[in-house]
């Protein structure tokens, strides 16, 4: 059984971000293809939901999660 962590804050400033730039800025996958591999292959939940759009507009508040990491997008 796993334990949920609760999630961690990542601040990106005013205005939103999209998916994919911040789950590389949030250090969630090294490089722009394993983001890309990621989110289209499903891995990538925001707000609970499988978000497969790499262009998703992230807005503070929204929840991130990939294997077991929750981000939480602040300014």
């Amino acid at each position: 059984m796993t334990t949920a962590t609760p999630p961690h804050d990542v601040p990106i400033g005013e205005g939103g971000i999209r998916l994919g730039q911040f789950a590389k800025f949030a250090g969630l996958l090294d490089s722009g293809g394993d983001v890309k591999e990621a989110i289209i292959d499903g891995y990538v939940r925001v707000n609970g939901e499988i978000e497969r759009r790499r262009g998703r507009q992230l807005q503070v508040g929204d929840l991130v999660t990939f294997e077991g990491r929750s981000l939480r997008v602040t300014a």
